[in-house]
């Protein structure tokens, strides 16, 4: 990997930790427990290692951006205007994304209570399950063109406009649909979070991209066959959950053969997850600020920085 990304100043675990002494932490297990996803794991140490050195790097950043807004309108001589900060996070599927997502939203509320942190998730603007089988690319959910890109352009662009009550369409990873008439509501925050495997993404039918939105980003990194270990883990979770309720996505694969159920999890990941990674998501890395790599367990054993 190092290879590849001879742009980022490197930082392992270690040395990271080093760059913001956090004593203590302002969250404990019971915290965690509400934000991690299915079969993320997240701990303490990691809040207080990784995570508190980055909410401080991101606050710095976050400062600059309202020096250079509030030098902007005074050389122009115009009124001082809110402009959210947005954060873009991408990833693979079941990289835990949404958890660091959560995490980082967290942690700035408890840390910086005088901001209004928002977080919201892309799949929402995915075309709901009846368009894509209309236009017939039901076997690709998750690429590019499955998401209704005019429309969540337009609502970053509302967002960053600081326009009230933004709506973002709700998505159900139970149904695996989009939820019609249920929306989470952005209403003029000082930082959104914005997290989605699409976000750092240039679809080329666009002329202007999700990314163009972002004050700051970061990509969740992992080996692929790891990804693909968690997303099984994840598969497995679900079938499990999903035994008594038949509006669940999941519940014919669970009441019938488990072994079937996972010949076609693998064909999943292999003919639509793996193949969205290498084509459409992996090659946005080297477009974020931070890269944080994982390792076996979701342990975060490096992050990079980008020097330019």
């Amino acid at each position: 990997m190092a290879e590849q990304l001879d742009n980022y100043d490197q930082f392992k675990r270690d040395q990271w930790q080093t760059l913001f002494d956090a004593e203590s932490v302002p969250l404990d297990e019971i915290d965690l427990e509400q934000i991690r996803s299915l079969n993320d794991r997240i701990s303490l140490d990691d809040v207080r290692e990784i995570y508190m050195p980055l909410v401080h790097y991101i606050l710095l950043k976050y400062r600059d951006f309202q020096r250079a807004n509030d030098e902007r309108s005074d050389f122009l001589r115009v009124s001082h205007r809110h402009v959210p900060f947005l954060i873009g996070i991408a990833g693979s599927v079941a990289v835990g994304k949404s958890t660091t997502a959560r995490l980082l939203a967290l942690l700035l509320r408890h840390l910086y209570p005088q901001l209004k942190v928002q977080q919201i998730t892309t799949d929402g603007f995915l075309y709901p399950n009846a368009v894509l089988e209309a236009k017939g690319i039901a076997d690709d959910k998750g690429f590019p063109d499955s998401y209704d890109m005019p429309r969540l352009i337009q609502f970053l662009n509302d967002v960053k406009q600081s326009k009230p009550h933004v709506q973002a369409p709700k998505y159900s990873h139970q149904v695996y649909d989009v939820i019609p008439n249920e929306y989470d509501e952005i209403d003029q925050p000082d930082i959104l979070i914005v997290e989605g495997i699409n976000v750092l993404q240039l679809p080329s039918q666009a002329e202007i991209f999700v990314s163009d939105f972002f004050d700051f980003s970061l990509y969740v990194d992992a080996d692929p066959q790891l990804v693909e270990h968690w997303f099984l883990e994840r598969f497995n979770i679900l079938l499990n959950s999903a035994f008594n309720d038949p509006t669940n996505f999941y519940h014919e694969l669970a009441t019938g053969s488990r072994e079937d159920a996972f010949l076609y999890a693998r064909q999943v990941w292999d003919d639509v997850d793996l193949r969205n990674l290498k084509a459409y998501i992996l090659p946005t890395r080297n477009r974020a600020n931070v890269i944080l790599h994982k390792v076996r367990h979701h342990t975060i054993d490096a992050v990079y920085l980008r020097k330019y």
